[in-house]
C-alpha cells in the first residue's frame, strides 16, 4: 500500500505526473520508504513525506503526534526549523496589548482588588428566614490567582497559544452568518430533554462570566509538550465540582462540518432531526477550553488521569457546555477530560 499523502507541493505533483507518464520508471522510493523515527516501513498509510527531504515519518511517531493528514505543505522536524514549532516563550505580550486582546478594561484588570466572593454576594442578597433542604452537590466558581503578575503570565500563555493557532479570544457561543442561527440552539430540541442548571448554579455561572469580563480567569496556563502539543496546566488548587471553563466558539450544524479537519469540535445539541444537530467549533474563536487535552478513555490509565468532565446544560433555554472538575486538582497537574461525554461519538484511541 502506498504511503498516505495529499499533493502538498508542485514538486510532488510533478513527480507523480512523471510516474504516470513513465510507468516503467525506476523510481521506487515508496517501496523502500521507512519512518525516520522508528525505522520501520509498516503502516504505510500513516507515513507522511517531507516536502523538502522526502523522508518518511509515521504520524504517531512525530512529537507532537499527528492524528490526521496536514493540510498544505508539510516539513519534517529536521527540515522545518521554526515553521512547525509552536511558540514556547510567553513574554511577547505587553500588559496593554493583553487587555486589548481579551477585551477588558486595562485599569480594571491590573488593580489588585478582585471581584467580591460569591458568598459575599449571596450574603447581601439573602432575605427572610433560612430554609434547610437536603444537601446536594452544587457547582463552585473558580478562584482566580490573587497576584496580578501571576494572572498576567497566565493570560499571556493563552494569548500566545491562540495567536499561534490563528485564533481570536472569545468566551461566548458565537452565531455568525452562514452558520447555525441563535434560534437553532434551544434546549427543548434535545432528544429526551436536557439537564437544566439549577437557580443557584446559574448564579455561580453568571458570577464566573462576570469575573472573566474583568480579566479574572481560572488559575490555568497553556504550556507546550513535545508529545501532547499544547496542554492546560493548573496554576493553583481547584476544588471538586468547580466550573473550570465554558466551551466557546462558533456554533454550526454538524452537517456543515462533516468534512472539516478542525480537531476542536464539541457536541452542543442532539435533536431528533440529525440535520439540526449543533456543535461548537473552536477553530477561529475560542478560550482556554480549546487546549484542554482529550483523554483516551479506552484504557484504565486514561480514565485514572481524567480530572475534568464536559457537561451540557440548559441555561436560559439554550444549551451550553461546561468543563467541571471531577475531583480536587493540585497545582501543576494537567487537565484531561473525556471528549466523548456520554454520547461516545468520537474515537479517542489516539488521544493521550
Amino acid at each position: 500500500m502506498a504511503p498516505s499523502r495529499k499533493f502538498r507541493s508542485m514538486k510532488e505533483i510533478m513527480r507523480v505526473a512523471k510516474r504516470v507518464a513513465e510507468p516503467d520508471s525506476s523510481d521506487d522510493d515508496d517501496d523502500h520508504l521507512v519512518c525516520q523515527q522508528c525505522g520501520e516501513g509498516n503502516r504505510a498509510e500513516e507515513l507522511l513525506l517531507c516536502d523538502k527531504c522526502e523522508r518518511g515519518y509515521h504520524m504517531l511517531c512525530l512529537r507532537p503526534i499527528l492524528t490526521r493528514l496536514p493540510i498544505g505543505p508539510w516539513c519534517c522536524p529536521a527540515c522545518s526549523g521554526d515553521v512547525n514549532r509552536p511558540i514556547k516563550s510567553f513574554k511577547g505580550f505587553a500588559r496593554k496589548k493583553l487587555a486589548e486582546f481579551f477585551k477588558i478594561e486595562h485599569n480594571v484588570f491590573f488593580s489588585r482588588k478582585c471581584t467580591p466572593s460569591l458568598q459575599d454576594v449571596k450574603r447581601r442578597r439573602r432575605r427572610g428566614t433560612l430554609v434547610f433542604q437536603k444537601k446536594r452537590r452544587r457547582l463552585f466558581p473558580y478562584v482566580p490567582s490573587e497576584d496580578p503578575a501571576r494572572r498576567l503570565a497566565q493570560m499571556r500563555s493563552l494569548a500566545l497559544a491562540l495567536t499561534s493557532d490563528n485564533m481570536e479570544f472569545s468566551n461566548d457561543l458565537n452565531y455568525r452568518p452562514g452558520m447555525a442561527p441563535r434560534e437553532a440552539n434551544q434546549s427543548r430540541f434535545e432528544i429526551g430533554g436536557m439537564q437544566v442548571l439549577s437557580k443557584e448554579d446559574t448564579e455561580t455561572l453568571k458570577y464566573c462570566r462576570a469575573m472573566s469580563k474583568r480579566g479574572e480567569f481560572p488559575p490555568l496556563k497553556v504550556t507546550f509538550d513535545l508529545y501532547e502539543g499544547y496542554t492546560v496546566e493548573v496554576d493553583g488548587p481547584i476544588k471538586d465540582m468547580t466550573i473550570i471553563a465554558e466551551y466557546a466558539g462558533d456554533v454550526d450544524y454538524i452537517k456543515n462540518r462533516e468534512k472539516d479537519d478542525c480537531d476542536s469540535m464539541m457536541t452542543l445539541l442532539l435533536t431528533n432531526d440529525s440535520s439540526k444537530n449543533l456543535i461548537v467549533c473552536a477553530d477561529k474563536l475560542g478560550n482556554i477550553s480549546r487546549f484542554v487535552s482529550g483523554i483516551n478513555n479506552h484504557t484504565v490509565e486514561g480514565r485514572r488521569k481524567q480530572n475534568t468532565k464536559c457537561v451540557r446544560y440548559s441555561v436560559d433555554d439554550a444549551c451550553v457546555v461546561l468543563l467541571i472538575a471531577t475531583r480536587d486538582i493540585a497545582k501543576g497537574e494537567r487537565l484531561y477530560y473525556d471528549y466523548n461525554g456520554y454520547e461516545h461519538e468520537y474515537p479517542t484511541h489516539n488521544f493521550v
